[in-house]
């Protein structure tokens, strides 16, 4: 009979505070193993290939929101599970994270993806034209209603994971940034690759993400705002300096190009919430891939010395602080949680 992901059983295992471990990537999904560990007692040491501003990386081009209600529309349940549990590790490593909830929005010709939406999700409630302006003043007269997740949050990736490597050297961890791990001594190593792990998960494909910066004084939000579109929702998402970023495809490619017929899907998205951005500047287009499994579901595999942590797939910001716990936990008491865990 398979255990529920809340049986847990006891393998045995060296004390934590014993053990010398390596973290191989210093993206969100690296970073927050590190982290978890070291508070564990771990003595860790990251190597990450990129620079310190890791522009290569997946986190770079990052939606950051913390949404698991909303993700239930698309998600299995193990996702809205372990999101829910990552929030309150997002509020107690960073305060400041803005949980100011999430937003989503409809012209009235979709309003059967509207409804689809709020059946499918919970844990928010429905607001009308006045309510939608009481939120959101920028968004007066747009949208005749709207779900409003008050519990979600975001953060700016670009952002959070330079205060999250200075809190780990803060905590005596060493990052290696522009350094492969070669020979290592470590008791244990954990393997955030992504993509680049290929080599021991052959079943992992790239995902691509697209996303658009532009920047403009004329609209103001607070919260994300989740625009719903016939082929799929699209997300305008405030940043700081009177920036925003408009993504939310998902596309089955391995090419890391900007496709025309995306940017316009994205722009034509961020003019429909609202006309001014019709006269944004554009910052920046980009495009990262993100690691996903058959199933599109994470994975944490506990081969002997090595832990891989892998499949995050578009939900890396979300689902990195609850994976963590659940590799930290591993390490410190022999806990396996069997949604996500495999032991080999």
């Amino acid at each position: 009979m398979l255990q529920t992901a809340t049986d847990l059983r006891t393998l045995p295992i060296r004390a934590s505070n014993d053990l010398n471990v390596d973290v191989i990537g210093a993206g969100v999904a690296g970073t927050w193993q590190a982290l978890m560990l070291a508070k564990a007692g771990c003595r860790v040491t990251v190597y990450e290939r990129d620079t310190a501003a890791l522009t290569t990386a997946t986190s770079h081009v990052a939606g950051g929101m913390l949404a698991p209600w909303c993700e239930a529309e698309s998600s299995e349940p193990v996702i809205v599970r372990l999101g829910v549990r990552a929030l309150d590790l997002w509020r107690e490593e960073l305060p400041d994270v803005p949980f100011n909830g999430s937003l989503v929005v409809a012209h009235p010709r979709d309003r059967a993806d509207f409804e689809r939406f709020a059946r499918l999700t919970d844990h928010h409630r429905r607001l009308d034209a006045d309510g939608v302006n009481d939120l959101e003043p920028s968004l007066d007269g747009r949208f005749r209603e709207a779900l409003f997740f008050p519990d979600e949050g975001h953060v700016e990736p670009r952002r959070v994971l330079p205060q999250l490597h200075a809190r780990l050297t803060a905590m005596g961890v060493t990052i290696r940034f522009e350094t492969e791990r070669t020979d290592s001594v470590a008791d244990l190593t954990i393997d955030c690759r992504g993509l680049a792990a290929r080599d021991i998960a052959p079943d992992l494909r790239g995902v691509k993400g697209e996303m658009i910066l532009v920047e403009t004084d004329e609209v103001h939000l607070s919260r994300p705002v989740r625009f719903l579109h016939p082929r799929w929702p699209l997300y305008v998402i405030p940043r700081d300096n009177n920036r925003f970023m408009i993504g939310a495809t998902s596309i089955e490619s391995e090419d890391r190009g900007v496709s025309v017929r995306s940017a316009l899907e994205l722009l034509s998205a961020a003019y429909a919430v609202h006309p001014a951005f019709g006269e944004a500047r554009i910052i920046e287009v980009n495009a990262g891939l993100r690691p996903a499994f058959p199933d599109n579901l994470p994975r944490i595999d506990v081969r002997n010395d090595t832990i891989a942590v892998n499949g995050l797939y578009r939900h890396g910001f979300l689902l990195a602080p609850a994976l963590a716990e659940l590799t930290a936990a591993y390490v410190a008491r022999g806990e396996i949680d069997n949604e996500v865990m495999r032991c080999s």
